[in-house]
């Protein structure tokens, strides 16, 4: 596995509160681990839930004597929630702070992930760009119903209401998909802040081009900086 991961703070946001972290070599039991989280909360909080919980989540992974990978990913996933959420309760600076959480890794030919939250994991094959998570957010929810097309889900006003996020309740239900790799595909990792300001088939383009790892992530921030960079921005490829 290669990767290359990149965080922008955007244009129109004066403080990044994403946080990216990309790991080709082993943490803990997993051979290799890619976390993005988009903090929420106020400024300072949200920088701070982000970070803190990649830290708690990394920490957690490799101190586990666990060797499934789903159980090594849960375990640590709901650490970092309690601790965030205790915090956020005791800490009047951090009342209401919390984050998105999307992480992968790959171990013997099968793309293992978990997400909470609207930030997403793509895989790119040979033909098509698929999107493995599920966004939990209120506009996600009213497409999945059918009360919502997806043209006017992209510009719907509460496309940044989500409904999970790290650290917003006492537990959390993470969603895990098991990704069966050929080989050849491109991975994906972002905040909405790519996906709100970069078309799917542009997001394809790039992430499959023959252009160094670096290069492609820096045209994704490029792309959605472009369009008008509303949002912090990161991604992490991999191949």
């Amino acid at each position: 596995m290669i990767s290359y991961g990149i965080t922008d703070v955007g244009i129109k946001r004066k403080v990044n509160q994403d946080t990216v972290y990309a790991s080709d070599s082993g943490v803990g039991n997993l051979p290799n681990l890619y976390i993005v989280a988009d903090g929420m909360g106020g400024e300072l909080a949200g920088d701070y839930a982000s970070a803190k919980c990649v830290e708690i989540v990394i920490d957690g992974i490799t101190s586990s004597k666990e060797t499934e990978p789903v159980k090594i990913l849960e375990k640590a996933i709901q650490s970092a929630n309690q601790i965030i959420f205790n915090e956020s309760k005791n800490d009047p600076d951090k009342a209401g702070m919390g984050t998105t959480l999307v992480l992968a890794t790959v171990s013997d030919g099968h793309l293992y992930v978990a997400n909470v939250g609207d930030s997403r994991l793509y895989v790119a094959t040979g033909t098509k760009l698929l999107q493995i998570t599920k966004d939990h957010s209120v506009v996600a929810e009213l497409v999945r119903t059918g009360e919502l097309d997806e043209d006017d889900a992209r510009t719907d006003k509460r496309k940044n209401m989500i409904t999970r996020a790290i650290g917003a309740e006492g537990k959390i239900t993470p969603d895990y998909f098991d990704v069966i790799l050929k080989g050849k595909e491109k991975i994906l990792l972002c905040s909405d802040g790519l996906t709100n300001m970069v078309e799917d088939k542009d997001i394809y383009s790039v992430i499959t081009s023959s252009e160094p790892l670096e290069s492609r992530a820096k045209k994704l921030i490029q792309l959605a900086n472009g369009n008008g960079g509303k949002d912090n921005i990161s991604a992490i490829v991999i191949e």
